[in-house]
């Protein structure tokens, strides 16, 4: 990373720089602290700042600040793993014996939530854009229900034995909620009219997970006297809970 920093001093409270450059498509991580003050913040094209997750809030002081084109705060929810799918069921083996139950899908995962962030800038110079991200994460979806097992064959004692019925889906999770922008800067002419504009806010709430399908039952078994049952479908899982949107908050003009 290359980092001019004129005067630095890192504490368990803040990063405190005299000066924080950060090249083209440079990234600068917030890390062990939930603020960052700079005399001076300079951000060329493509660079980022990404917030720390640990924190909730996340605060950003700068008194000069000068962004190029396509810079970027993210404190967004982060991408969640995929629930898993449930175990498909053996056949049975055993004549005239009903079918094993298929494994449920796992739940999806909860969305991650945003950041919120507190900007204090004194100066603002941008020639580009600045993109703020505080999109809340989304909520994963559950998995699906395993296939359920074949029935026994049956004999000229027994019919065949019956289907399995299909593992119960994952119940989606619930979708995270936008991140909070509060921002001041004492010298602009109007924050209000840079956003939308020159700085671009993200704080959108994110998506429910949708409920895993329920899995197939399995086809009962063949028999001579007579064939088994199929076995019935598990149940969809149930989609989670939507989220809110973020605010912005203008703590001056």
């Amino acid at each position: 990373m290359s980092l001019w920093l004129f005067q630095s001093c890192l504490t368990m409270a803040q990063i405190r720089l005299t000066k924080l450059v950060l090249e083209k498509n440079e990234k600068f991580f917030i890390e062990g602290t939930d603020i960052l003050v700079t005399d001076t913040l300079i951000m060329r094209d493509s660079s980022s700042i990404v917030l720390n997750p640990q924190k909730k809030d996340n605060f950003i002081h700068s008194k000069v600040t000068m962004i190029g084109k396509g810079c970027v705060i993210s404190g967004s929810g982060p991408l969640l793993k995929q629930a898993s799918e449930g175990i498909a069921a053996t056949d049975q083996s055993g004549p005239c014996s009903p079918g094993r139950i298929g494994g449920n899908g796992s739940p999806g995962s909860q969305g991650n939530p945003a950041n919120n962030l507190s900007v204090y800038f004194t100066e603002l110079h941008i020639s580009g854009s600045l993109t703020i991200n505080l999109n809340g994460g989304d909520g994963g979806d559950g998995g699906d229900g395993g296939l359920g097992g074949g029935g026994g064959p049956g004999t000229r004692l027994c019919a065949g034995g019956a289907g399995g019925n299909g593992g119960n889906g994952g119940d989606g999770g619930n979708g995270a909620d936008g991140g909070t922008l509060s921002i001041e800067c004492k010298n602009c002419p109007s924050v209000r009219g840079l956003i939308g504009n020159s700085i671009i806010v993200k704080n959108y709430g994110g998506y429910a997970g949708l409920g895993g399908e329920g899995g197939i039952g399995g086809p009962g078994g063949l028999g001579p006297i007579k064939d088994g049952l199929n076995g019935k479908r598990g149940k969809k899982g149930k989609d989670g809970l939507g989220s809110k949107n973020g605010v912005i908050n203008f703590l001056s003009n």
